[in-house]
């Protein structure tokens, strides 16, 4: 017997067919002129393809994006690394320059400071020279 479409086996009817013909799924419809239901399946199953599509290839950009951020992250870390050593370094400079000027100021100090002790014990020694032939034309 023939339902809606579907081929079945009345439970009245019995003898008619064979055990095969209850096994059997329903038989192809028209692509050309589906039912209603059928179209909606379709149609429903398109979209969910096409909607997955597109996510896939919106996660594709956005991992493209994502990969670009960081490669430009870590150039920016790169760069900040190397400013940083070079900081660094021109600290350390400075500190060696500094003890330098430091050792050459002190050296400096010390040259004037002996300079003028000599220059004060030559004045002594002059004033005591001046007073001796004072005290030698006196007597």
């Amino acid at each position: 017997m023939r339902v809606a479409g579907r081929v079945g086996l009345d439970p009245m009817d019995r003898g008619r067919g064979s055990a095969h013909d209850t096994c059997t799924a329903a038989a192809p419809k028209p692509l050309l002129n589906p039912d209603p239901t059928t179209l909606m399946k379709r149609t429903a199953l398109i979209l969910i393809a096409l909607t997955s599509l597109a996510v896939i290839g919106c996660n594709k950009q956005k991992a493209a994006i994502d990969a670009k951020t960081d490669a430009t992250k870590d150039a920016i870390n790169g760069r900040k690394d190397s400013v940083e050593a070079a900081a660094e370094d021109a600290l350390k400079q400075t500190d060696a320059n500094a003890k330098v000027n430091k050792a050459n100021i002190e050296a400096a100090n010390a040259r004037v400071q002996a300079d003028l002790d000599a220059e004060k014990q030559k004045a002594d020694a002059t004033a005591a020279a001046e007073k001796a032939k004072v005290d030698a034309a006196n007597k």
